[in-house]
């Protein structure tokens, strides 16, 4: 009760902060717009720009590729960090991906999949991509080579010591790393949307910037960040749901 009374006080004190400021007068309007320009922007978001219905398009998007990317890491990322041989002759390669901007690549994206909501999820889950597959080469490394060695006494196959100690140690820690990422995937987000204006809170940055609104561009990064704190309580929940002993 206590922590969340503190963390109430904490927004409340930001937000009176930033009250004070554009009161005052310390920072350009066309900078930092007042509490209250954001609020009218938010009305007009609503009545005029279906809101609501951009914030499901983005969520959609953000699912999908989410999906899509741990699908495609998760075997990659075992048949790398489970062979030695494969792990030696392509571990620098997919690092190396990580160094690759990103955003550089949404034309490539586009002649793939051509305008169409799919590129923006498959533009969103490489995103994602690049930095999971190393994460979890990692975590499979970190496996405590004493339970291995157990298994091992006990004269469990390859399989078995996947399945019982591998898969579940890498999966309990992946789904912090996971959690870690939504971050990552609302900046690809909305690169994404702002690529071809089909939907989504990146095309109400495109519309705040061609109307000058900076009022909008604020309420749409509040609401992601709203959004991305829901989301990580969700995962924290689940991980809780899954993964108790981590907790006991």
């Amino acid at each position: 009760m206590r922590s969340s009374i503190l963390m109430f006080t904490g927004w409340v004190i930001l937000l009176a902060i930033w009250f004070l400021i554009t009161s005052l007068g310390l920072v350009n309007s066309h900078i930092l717009p007042s509490p209250g320009k954001c609020i009218e922007a938010l009305g007009k978001m609503i009545e005029d720009d279906d809101l609501v219905g951009n914030i499901l398009f983005s969520l959609k998007i953000n699912f999908a590729g989410y999906i899509e990317s741990i699908l495609l890491a998760l075997p990659v990322g075992f048949a790398l960090g489970l062979s030695d041989t494969g792990r030696k002759m392509f571990s620098q390669q997919i690092d190396s991906l990580r160094f690759i901007p990103i955003t550089a690549l949404g034309g490539i994206f586009i002649a793939l999949s051509g305008l169409t909501i799919w590129t923006k999820i498959h533009f969103l889950a490489f995103g994602i991509w690049v930095y999971l597959v190393p994460v979890i080469v990692q975590r499979i490394a970190e496996v405590n080579p004493v339970h291995l060695q157990m298994m091992q006494t006990l004269g469990a196959s390859r399989w078995q010591t996947l399945r019982y100690v591998q898969w579940r140690s890498v999966i309990s820690r992946l789904s912090d790393d996971i959690r870690i990422l939504v971050g990552i995937s609302w900046t690809y987000i909305i690169v994404a949307e702002m690529k071809n204006v089909q939907g989504g809170l990146g095309s109400l940055i495109f519309l705040s910037d061609r109307q000058s609104n900076i009022g909008m561009a604020y309420v749409v990064i509040i609401i992601i960040v709203l959004i991305g704190i829901i989301q990580d309580r969700i995962f924290k929940f689940i991980d809780w749901i899954l993964f108790r002993f981590k907790y006991a």
